[in-house]
């Protein structure tokens, strides 16, 4: 689940960890940006991607319970000019979900550098990290959540709202996909996780971190610092059925706490549903918008801090930050990203 706070292994490793999943529209094309590596882990962190792992993006077509397409990404070691090499494969049907099956290679190129093939185009490196919130409030809701009880809005105020992240950088995959992939035709509905494996000595991968929805680590398990929890292990299809009490359980307990649903175990449930599983739903060739009453994939833009903070305490709750905190760590072309 994503999180980009400083944890035992995001500093050890923090090429497998990822920050941020955005799903958006882009030129007669879907956008899937997966960001890594955040440089808020500690200064002197290892740049690039790791070259033992693989990066996913999954795909499930019009509802179904396991992926239907997945676009895997290789790195190779960092070469003398700080670059890197890469292969994009992808994979259908029953492949997409076989950590064992190869794929077909689409795809490569070096970071820093524009890629196409087939019906993608690619770019991948250091950029200015788009994501904001202040951590200040974050930690408000934090102790809310995990105590269950009411906010304590004396200890943050609004008009004194910072980025906690301006001036951090990431590593980012930018994977742009046109309409004409016939899996990702213009209307079609999908819903979006991405992953990050590790090879294993006996020959398999190890999932290491997954991610869908927004700020789901750092409000729901944020003192989990060394990632034990199994939701950052296991397949989206099983996270109701293994997790959603727990979530569950969690909003009812703020909720009823903050008197902002009448029946907080019905509303528990409710956003349970709404976060499991956990993927990003959306309709090809539409607007994102990540928000409190639609999400519809998730723009760079979006404040998905406020959004994550107001589903679960069922209340409006403003971060004091806009989309301007962050209008130079993005861009409205290709690759929609701005490189470090």
């Amino acid at each position: 689940m994503s999180h980009h706070l400083d944890t035992p292994l995001a500093a050890q490793g923090g090429q497998l960890y990822i920050d941020d999943l955005y799903v958006f529209n882009g030129d007669r094309a879907t956008v899937f940006v997966m960001d890594v590596n955040s440089s808020v882990t500690r200064a002197d962190i290892k740049r690039g991607f790791h070259a033992e792992g693989r990066y996913e993006f999954k795909i499930h077509i019009n509802g179904t319970e396991l992926e239907d397409l997945t676009y895997r990404f290789a790195f190779g070691e960092l070469d003398g000019d700080g670059k890197q090499a890469f292969q994009l494969y992808e994979l259908t049907g029953s492949d997409a979900r076989d950590d064992a099956a190869m794929g077909t290679p689409i795809a490569e190129g070096r970071t820093g550098e524009v890629s196409t093939g087939g019906n993608v185009r690619i770019w991948a490196g250091r950029i200015t990290d788009p994501f904001y919130v202040d951590l200040d409030q974050l930690a408000t809701i934090n102790g809310a959540v995990k105590d269950g009880s009411r906010v304590n809005h004396s200890a943050w105020r609004v008009d004194q709202a910072k980025n906690s992240f301006a001036g951090t950088t990431v590593e980012s995959i930018v994977l742009e996909v046109s309409h004409d992939e016939p899996l990702l035709r213009d209307g079609t509905e999908i819903g979006v996780w991405c992953r990050t494996l590790l090879a294993t000595d006996a020959g398999g991968w190890r999932q290491i971190n997954r991610a869908g929805h927004p700020m789901m680590w750092p409000i729901f398990w944020p003192h989990d610092t060394d990632f034990s929890d199994p939701a950052n292990v296991r397949h989206p299809s099983r996270d109701l059925a293994e997790d959603g009490e727990e979530i569950a359980n969690a909003v009812a307990g703020v909720v009823a706490a903050n008197g902002t649903a009448p029946d907080p175990q019905a509303y528990g449930w409710s956003v349970a549903r709404q976060l499991y599983p956990d993927l990003l739903t959306y309709r090809v060739g539409t607007a994102a918008n990540y928000g409190f009453a639609i999400r519809n994939g998730r723009a760079m833009a979006d404040n998905a801090p406020e959004v994550m903070f107001s589903l679960v305490l069922n209340t409006g709750t403003t971060s004091g930050l806009t989309p301007e905190v962050t209008k130079t760590a993005r861009t409205s072309t290709f690759p929609y990203v701005v490189p470090a």
